[in-house]
């Protein structure tokens, strides 16, 4: 078994909006790109979270049962990241400036996809992410294949509570103390900030970009 991982850009239009009109536009955005990849969205989970609450390192699993959650049907449980044993279910994430992460242990055939911003790093959510595949999972850290989505540079987005680094250097770190090795990490370098290719809401609230779209990550066990 092996992971797909795919990442939309700017022309695949916005994945996801908060406004009630645009959601007809985001979901005809959705379905183009899941045809360009030749995916279908009917069996698709999205990543449904809240910053209305104090903890920002809760985890899901979910099922076929689950699919079209946060798509097509109300998710009312939120998290910052969904994990699946289901061959076939497809996990989506939209982002603004945060960063999507997946991991996949080709040795339990498990899947995660994780929400990586702010406040789950200042949460150790890297490390959480793979502590959770360790504990519940039965995972080994050095058996982990994980992809990341861009992210601002420190520049433009500093964690103040954690020395100013940047989110892509809090995730680097938290990984390394959790036990997984660079090797093991495929990065996706680019500064959403200053790479037009990608939504950000940094750039558009810093007047570069015209829409305050979000750009999103799926991951699906093959």
């Amino acid at each position: 078994m092996s992971a797909t991982v795919a990442i939309s850009q700017v022309k695949d239009g916005s994945q996801y909006s908060t406004d009630p009109q645009e959601l007809p536009q985001v979901q005809l955005n959705r379905l183009k790109w899941f045809s360009v990849l030749g995916l279908s969205l009917d069996n698709t989970v999205r990543v449904v979270m809240s910053y209305e609450r104090s903890d920002y390192c809760a985890y899901r699993e979910v099922s076929f049962s689950d699919k079209g959650l946060g798509i097509v049907r109300e998710a009312t449980e939120m998290s910052d990241a969904l994990v699946t044993k289901d061959k076939g279910l497809i996990l989506f994430l939209p982002v603004a400036d945060c960063i999507a992460t997946t991991l996949y242990d080709p040795k339990t055939e498990t899947l995660m996809l994780s929400h990586l911003g702010r406040h789950s790093l200042e949460q150790n959510g890297a490390y959480k992410s793979v502590k959770h595949l360790v504990d519940n999972y039965g995972a080994d850290a050095r058996d982990l294949q994980i992809w990341l989505s861009p992210a601002p540079a420190r520049e433009f987005y500093p964690i103040y509570t954690l020395d100013n680094i940047g989110m892509k250097d809090a995730v680097m770190a938290q990984l390394k103390e959790a036990g997984v090795g660079n090797g093991q990490i495929t990065d996706s370098p680019e500064d959403t900030v200053t790479d037009g290719r990608y939504y950000s809401h940094t750039a558009f609230l810093r007047g570069e970009q015209s829409t305050d779209g979000r750009y999103a990550m799926i991951a699906v066990m093959n």
